[in-house]
């Protein structure tokens, strides 16, 4: 990837954005864009082309919105292609989590042995889909029935095998699960009333099974006697004309035939179902099953199986028994699968052994937050056999760091909500690095839109962030476009990258469009207007050079100097009639030029060039980030303020005697001693709020002006102005 070009319109605010940037020489590009600009709108923008989703203009709908990104082939980026890191995202987690490997050949062993194991137990499953009535989740809850365990579906089928083999409860084979166990259904065979119903029902029922000559309590039941018949008849018994002799109503009786054998059942059964104390107790079961559609249908389905009302004094012994009817149905292709299972089960555990000995990628990420960032919390992996061997997520546990070097086990929930949101944001990082890592392992070219990511960090883990956006330079396939409101991110970034003037971008915003242009200033606006003051064309560096030149006096103990310099910054005696050329010998005193600083019109007043040049800036539509054009029009709202309210008091006493904070103690004593509008009084706390630190910079803090709207700072001038003129 050469080159983006981006096209733009009505997409999440921005109105109209065209700009290209280039990666020919440098992989990464680093914006700074102050707050409302178009920071967030265009990274969500990305994002929509990443998730294949359309774009539009939430506010204005009825806006046909634009959208064209392309490489230097004029090709669209494809959604793989992109990947937008937030701000701050606490359900994010990658997508990609199980392909950070370092032994592949395991995986491979691995799955050969699991996908023989899974095609015979998927051949089992199949079976037992239409026996049970369930169409999903068989294996499962299966598992669940025999182990509580939802993944133990092999430990199931080996505890249940041996009754299998015995073809225990075959009778209940042609029951369905599904029909029995529903969510209503469930819930009613678990409440009280039914299962005291249903056991009244059993001791009914055993007392009359206990006086039957026929059937017996614990051996011989009718279900039991039913399944002798079949098994006879299935076997060819009667065919072979042999005969059975049976105990009923203690009158030894020989059997020849199937239907024989049936009537004498059936006599017995309905002699013991028919019982008058029997039918009420079931009458009472029967009502509880007409509560709603779910439980007509189970009582039109019992009413059908008279055989499931015993077993629903224990419905968990149902389930199993369930299980092993419809496995003895399918006997053979259950010993096929088990058999798979156990040649297979050895070799998967000598794999396991060697993968919990295996190093990951993941365990370099881990080693590599855990040293980089500063957080009070360790962060470890539980589970890298499975990561190496299923492409399982990995389990990642948390140990919280108290004093004296304690470390606490924590779960993720617990931990997030005592973390600071810089600390929070650490541990989102976590995930993009899985993110990055992944990508870089599986070589996917990736253009990163990072949306101020290193927002609300303290500034040794903003250094390791910095650090990790240049590692990620080295990748070839790579790139990189870093949004940012913090200008000294902005300036470190572009520092630690190494950007020259075609990466290294500011956005501003007018009335049609959003613009990309390069930095002017490049490393220091300081060191721009000190070199290009002397050209004598720049009368906004002159002016802004004002307030800096003055702390370099404070600081080097330059008193005087420094005194006579807050006469351009606040209204005081001899102030308006001071002149460029007073100010450039104060400068000479406080700094050296080269070449010699000698400026134009000398005798031209200072406040009379701020005034003019504010009014200028005023007429200007677009919304300039230049920090010399706010800080003149700071500093002249301020001074024509001071000029409002010094003629509303006319105590030149009072002035004399004001030693700080000027602005603030004149706006004390106007509003009280002079009756000043509510309207007008907002405007002066305006003055207040927005204009003492935007005055007072200093190398390493001028963020705040420069991300302070041109607009605002412009009406409010138009407004002092009128009150002042």
């Amino acid at each position: 990837m050469q080159s983006i070009e981006i096209k733009l319109e009505h997409c999440y605010g921005i109105t109209a954005l065209c700009h290209s940037f280039s990666f020919k020489n440098k992989r990464q590009n680093v914006v700074y864009a102050p707050n409302g600009v178009m920071k967030s709108s265009l990274a969500l923008t990305f994002k929509d082309v990443s998730e294949g989703k359309e774009s539009c203009d939430r506010i204005h709908k009825n806006r046909e919105t634009r959208r064209s990104i392309l490489d230097e082939n004029k090709n669209e980026l494809t959604q793989e292609s992109i990947f937008v890191v937030e701000p701050y995202r606490e359900d994010y987690k990658s997508n990609r989590m199980s392909t950070l490997l370092a032994n592949n050949q395991l995986r491979d062993r691995y799955d050969n042995i699991r996908r023989e194991i899974d095609e015979k137990k998927d051949i089992l499953i199949s079976n037992l889909k239409p026996v049970s009535g369930l169409k999903n989740g068989i294996e499962e809850i299966l598992a669940n029935d025999v182990t509580n365990d939802p993944t133990e579906f092999f430990t199931a089928l080996r505890r249940l095998k041996t009754e299998v083999d015995e073809g225990a409860h075959s009778t209940l084979a042609d029951l369905r699960y599904a029909a029995i166990f529903s969510t209503k259904v469930v819930a009613q065979l678990e409440s009280k009333e039914f299962r005291s119903d249903i056991e009244k029902y059993m001791r009914i029922y055993d007392t009359l099974i206990t006086k039957s000559t026929f059937f017996r309590k614990g051996a011989f039941n009718h279900n039991d006697a039913a399944a002798v018949a079949k098994s006879l008849e299935i076997n060819g018994f009667f065919k072979a004309d042999h005969s059975v002799y049976v105990n009923n109503k203690n009158i030894r009786q020989e059997i020849k035939n199937k239907a024989d054998l049936e009537r004498v059942i059936q006599e017995e059964k309905d002699e013991i179902l028919g019982d008058k104390e029997l039918k009420a107790q079931f009458e009472k079961i029967d009502k509880l099953l007409t509560r709603n559609a779910d439980m007509k249908d189970f009582r039109a389905y019992l009413t059908e199986n008279e055989k499931l009302i015993p077993e629903l004094s224990n419905p968990d012994r149902l389930r199993q028994r369930l299980w092993i009817a419809y496995l003895s149905n399918c006997r053979d292709i259950l010993n096929d699968a088990l058999d798979t299972y156990e040649q297979g089960r050895e070799e998967l555990e000598r794999i396991i052994t060697e993968a919990k000995n295996e190093g990951t990628h993941w365990a370099e990420v881990l080693k590599e937050f855990n040293d980089r960032f500063s957080v009070p919390f360790v962060v470890t992996m539980e589970n890298q056999h499975d990561v190496i061997l299923k492409a399982d997520a990995p389990s990642i546990r948390f140990r919280f760091k108290g004093h004296n070097d304690t470390e606490v086990p924590v779960a993720e929930n617990d931990l997030i909500q005592v973390l600071s949101n810089g600390e929070r944001r650490a541990l989102y990082l976590l995930n993009i690095i899985f993110e990055v890592i992944a990508r870089r392992e599986e070589k996917i070219e990736t253009l990163f839109i990072f949306d101020d990511i290193a927002d609300s960090f303290d500034y040794k883990n903003k250094y390791a962030i910095i650090e990790y956006l240049r590692d990620i330079t080295k990748i070839e396939f790579f790139y990189q476009i870093i949004l940012t409101h913090n200008y000294d991110f902005y300036r470190t970034i572009s520092k630690r990258l190494d950007l020259g003037r075609n990466n290294k971008f500011h956005a501003l915003r007018n009335d049609k469009s959003i613009q990309i242009r390069q930095e002017k200033y490049q490393n220091n606006p300081f060191t721009h207007w000190k070199n290009e003051l002397p050209n004598g064309k720049h009368d906004d560096f002159l002016l802004a050079m004002i307030p800096f030149v003055r702390n370099i006096a404070e600081f080097s103990g330059q008193k005087d100097i420094e005194s006579k310099l807050t006469k351009y910054l606040h209204v005081k005696s001899g102030s308006q009639d001071l002149t460029i050329g007073d100010l450039e010998a104060l400068f000479k005193k406080v700094i050296t030029f080269n070449p010699e600083l000698s400026l134009p019109n000398g005798n031209k007043k200072i406040f009379e060039l701020l005034f003019e040049r504010a009014d200028q800036i005023c007429t200007l539509t677009e919304e300039k980030i230049e920090l010399e054009t706010k800080i003149v029009l700071a500093m002249a709202i301020r001074l024509r303020a001071e000029l409002f309210m010094i003629g509303k008091i006319n105590d030149e006493n009072f002035l004399t005697n004001i030693l700080n904070t000027q602005t603030f103690k004149l706006f004390e004593k106007v509003k009280e001693t002079t009756d000043i509008d509510p309207e007008t009084l907002k405007y002066l706390e305006q003055v207040i709020l927005m204009t003492p630190e935007n005055i007072h910079i200093n190398s390493f803090m001028y963020e705040p002006i420069l991300d302070m709207s041109n607009h605002h700072l412009k009406r409010l001038y138009k407004k002092i102005k009128t009150l002042a003129p």
